[in-house]
């Protein structure tokens, strides 16, 4: 088959462009702010959900890669996937096998969902590391010390602190999230091709 694995050849694809994107805005200093003591700690609990979500992504597009190829050739393993879909649709008629067929859409959906459901959780950890910074920022703020320069030079920097932290967990977060989103895009399209295969092979038998 030429397009065996298509799916994990699409996965690595996006991931090599995307880490060469990243690589290069590395090279160029953008990213460099991220590693700051003050953001490093939410940037690593943000990157470490991210590799979680995109090793997972990953696993599940490899065992829907598996399943698509022993259906195309017709192995025991699709016989036994498409005998129990036939199992309880052999006996319906036509709207119950419909019915069936949603709900073994449901069944596949749902077990991929937790990917979207991580792609999610990282704009909210780039939007707590947004809250956190906001309140450094302003932590450091007195009003009555404006007029005396002394103070006003320990607020500046409490200030851009604060700032560089709401500013690089939300650019991270909302960068990660399109990252892992686009994975996410590969194992729907990939699912939906599963559903297809086990009806067909199913109804062929």
């Amino acid at each position: 088959m030429a397009h065996r694995y298509l799916l994990i050849l699409r996965y690595a694809l996006i991931n090599i462009v995307a880490a060469g994107l990243a690589v290069a805005a590395w090279i160029q200093g953008w990213l460099a702010g991220m590693l700051e003591p003050s953001t490093a700690i939410l940037s690593a609990i943000i990157f470490a959900v991210f590799l979680y979500g995109l090793a997972l992504c990953g696993s599940r597009i490899w065992q829907t890669s598996v399943a698509l190829n022993d259906l195309k050739e017709g192995g025991k393993a699709a016989t036994a996937r498409a005998a129990r879909y036939m199992a309880s649709a052999r006996t319906k008629d036509a709207e119950s096998r419909a019915l069936q067929v949603t709900t073994l859409r449901m069944k596949l959906s749902h077990r991929i969902q937790i990917v979207r459901t991580i792609a999610n959780l990282l704009v909210f950890l780039g939007l707590i590391g947004t809250v956190i910074g906001f309140i450094i920022a302003l932590s450091g703020v007195n009003a009555q010390a404006v007029s005396q320069a002394d103070s006003v030079a320990s607020m500046v920097a409490t200030l851009i602190q604060g700032m560089s932290i709401a500013l690089y967990t939300t650019l991270l977060g909302a960068v990660l999230n399109v990252w892992l989103n686009i994975n996410y895009r590969v194992l729907a399209t990939g699912t939906v091709n599963l559903i297809s295969e086990i009806v067909r092979f199913g109804e062929s038998k």
